[in-house]
């Protein structure tokens, strides 16, 4: 059983920490293995401490669905702090929002893809905290998808945004606190930065084998076997192609009216796939994209985790839609994560080149022989702020 960041510093009191005021940036997932959360576990271990509560995208308790729905300041009814949200009027903190505030401690669970904003969420309170003169303290996690397996296009950054704000791959293989040292140091932001290790994780583990209890970290991440095929099946949000949200397995399932199973299989055949089996099934979202149709598709099954290349598989499946229904299948028009002009696709791939490669039909080996460099320049990167082996 592995010990996080969270449980070191409330079983035994942190030095950094005692006499400091304390904010803590985390939301319903940020609890310990007996499922307390963080905001309670840092009460009790420093008394009078905690002056309020940051959250992230989804709201303190994870209860928004989807891109750009916003959640507001409130008062926690627990133990009567301010939240002050960081996915509503603003992205980024305000410097007031840390009047009263030594250190702020960051307990969020990532889940290794790099268009999963909460990384980016961090990167923003460590612009501010270097502003301010604020310390930050990262309460690590596991990166529930391992952290040896690295793949994908490493971010052009004519296409940051909110869902990429660093020169990163799609699955990016780090921790939350090693992302953290990573953005800290490339971008020169030079904020007072600490990370408490993670007792018991390396690189090898997936999260069944850490031995602790998935807590949902956003309403359509319910499990491990999402977070797993998340780095490909994410790319459905820029499409009319349910990424079933609206059914009990999101981003496990994806389908359309108009697909055709026979036709994607046969598209399929002369593809490597590993690790993973498509079984055709229908499905029936009850929101979102084709609420209420009956809709065409496939579940990911993941039949081997460590063989399993996620990015590949869902761009081999676009490739497939892009080719099979030019006149069905469309691009998801803008805004989405607070951009209003470019094309969401280009955002979540990362690089316009890659859809334009998919576009034109060129081989899915030799777009990912376009990135390999870019690639294995990340992986040299990303070991200088390694924490485990």
């Amino acid at each position: 059983m592995i010990q996080i960041g969270l449980e070191k510093i409330c079983c035994q009191q942190d030095h950094r920490l005692i006499g400091k005021r304390l904010a803590l940036l985390s939301n319903q997932a940020s609890t310990n293995r007996f499922f307390v959360h963080g905001r309670d576990l840092v009460r009790q271990a420093y008394p009078g401490q905690l002056v309020c509560l940051f959250s992230p995208q989804h709201g303190f308790f994870s209860e928004k669905q989807d891109n750009m729905i916003e959640s507001e300041h409130q008062i926690d009814a627990v133990s009567g702090l301010p939240v002050y949200s960081l996915y509503g009027e603003t992205r980024k903190p305000y410097p007031a929002m840390f009047e009263g505030v030594d250190v702020l401690l960051i307990d969020l669970i990532d889940v290794g893809t790099r268009v999963y904003t909460f990384i980016w969420t961090v990167l923003y309170c460590l612009q501010v905290a270097k502003e301010i003169g604020l310390e930050i303290v990262m309460l690590d996690r596991p990166n529930p998808i391992g952290g040896k397996a690295m793949e994908g296009n490493v971010l052009n950054m004519e296409c940051s945004s909110f869902v990429g704000l660093h020169s990163i791959p799609m699955r990016h293989g780090l921790t939350i606190g090693e992302m953290a040292l990573l953005c800290n140091e490339e971008l020169q932001i030079g904020a007072q930065l600490e990370v408490v290790r993670v007792e018991g994780w390396d690189r090898s583990m997936l999260f069944p084998e850490t031995g602790f209890p998935w807590v949902f970290p956003s309403p359509n991440m319910p499990s491990f076997a999402t977070a797993l095929v998340y780095p490909g099946q994410v790319i459905w949000e820029g499409t009319n192609i349910s990424e079933a949200r609206g059914t009990t397995l999101p981003f496990e399932l994806f389908g359309a009216p108009f697909v055709d199973h026979r036709e994607i299989h046969n598209f399929l055949e002369q593809i490597e796939l590993p690790g993973c089996l498509l079984r055709p099934l229908c499905f029936e979202p009850t929101s979102g994209k084709w609420q209420h149709q009956t809709c065409t598709g496939f579940q990911v099954h993941v039949t081997d985790p460590v063989d399993f290349l996620p990015y590949r598989t869902s761009l081999a499946l676009l490739q497939a839609m892009l080719t099979l229904y030019p006149e069905q299948f469309k691009y998801k028009e803008p805004p989405y994560e607070y951009e209003y002009e470019r094309l969401p696709m280009d955002l979540i791939l990362g690089d316009q080149q890659v859809r334009q490669a998919l576009e034109q039909g060129v081989p899915l080996k030799e777009i990912e022989q376009g990135w390999k460099d870019g690639l294995d320049r990340y992986k040299d990167r990303a070991q200088a702020v390694f924490l485990y082996e």
